[in-house]
């Protein structure tokens, strides 16, 4: 690596997990065939009492619906909100934003936030409310997505951020590790602390033996 060349110490670990999907072609209804038998179920019982619309441009009303679930839902509050609206501001006016809205009797209940962009789909944030839960209404609006970018989208590939939640399982094919590198510069003394804990696990895994692709695997001096 450059790094290690230019002097510094570098390490490198598994840090997350990406799940992925390879659509290789597929329908969404080849799709759905090929994905769990609970899943289906709870697709086929809530269908019909659950009311999915995807939105394509960015609108105040849509993107104050999308904060609402946001805030009554189980996560935690948004670290930077006036970025994320930047964020699907820009990628509506280019065309990219997939906005979906999930409602049950005229109340919205779930909200997911995607684009699509260079034939991959990205998943980047999806909540509802805490009292819809028993609806279902998530993985409603997931299903109504999924049609939407293949079917209509033909995206060859949909990309499910960082993160094992059990749920993405159910939806997507693969999982690619993520690894982290660390880089300490050894000549300041502001970083030797960190430098001898990350010796120390280097030794550690080392004793353990690889856990790397064998071309991420740190140099030994």
């Amino acid at each position: 690596m450059a790094l290690r060349g230019a002097g510094w110490f570098v390490s490198v670990q598994p840090d997350d997990t990406n799940h992925f999907l390879d659509v290789a072609g597929r329908s969404y209804e080849q799709f759905l065939a090929s994905r769990p038998g609970p899943l289906r179920t709870t697709l086929k019982r809530k269908a019909g009492k659950v009311y999915c619309t995807v939105h394509r441009a960015f609108s105040d009303d849509i993107w104050a619906c999308y904060q609402a679930i946001y805030a009554a839902s189980w996560k935690p509050a948004e670290g930077s909100p006036a970025f994320l609206e930047r964020f699907a501001r820009a990628e509506g006016a280019a065309g990219r934003l997939r906005l979906g809205i999930a409602e049950i009797a005229g109340q919205p209940v779930a909200a997911q936030l995607w684009t699509v962009e260079a034939g991959t789909a990205y998943i980047h944030k999806l909540a509802h409310r805490d009292d819809a839960k028993a609806h279902s209404p998530g993985t409603a609006l997931s299903a109504a997505l999924f049609a939407e970018v293949i079917d209509r989208d033909r995206v060859g590939a949909i990309d499910f951020g960082t993160g094992d939640d059990p749920y993405k399982r159910d939806w997507m094919d693969d999982i690619r590790p993520r690894y982290r590198i660390d880089a300490l510069w050894p000549r300041s003394p502001r970083v030797w602390p960190s430098l001898v804990k990350a010796v120390l696990r280097q030794g550690f895994h080392a004793a353990r033996g690889p856990a790397l692709p064998p071309a991420l695997l740190p140099e030994r001096r």
